[in-house]
């Protein structure tokens, strides 16, 4: 599930676990470039998968996240 923010600002963003649908924060920060990451869900405890590409074209960064098994 892509998710845009905008390039040059460290932003919080709200995503939706992807293994039990519970909201969570997390904090976007472009300076340090593409990154590939794994996080825990506070509510049901299960790695999510978060990729994170800048797309300093469109001063954008995209983010992907699945689950674990995906």
């Amino acid at each position: 599930m892509p998710q845009d923010c905008v390039l040059d600002k460290i932003t919080e963003q709200r995503i939706s676990c992807p293994n039990c649908g519970h909201h969570i924060f997390i904090t976007i920060d472009p300076t340090a470039g593409d990154q590939d990451y794994y996080d825990e869900c506070s509510a049901c405890c299960n790695d999510i998968h978060l990729n994170m590409h800048i797309d300093e074209y469109r001063q954008k960064v995209q983010l992907a996240i699945d689950t674990d098994n995906e």
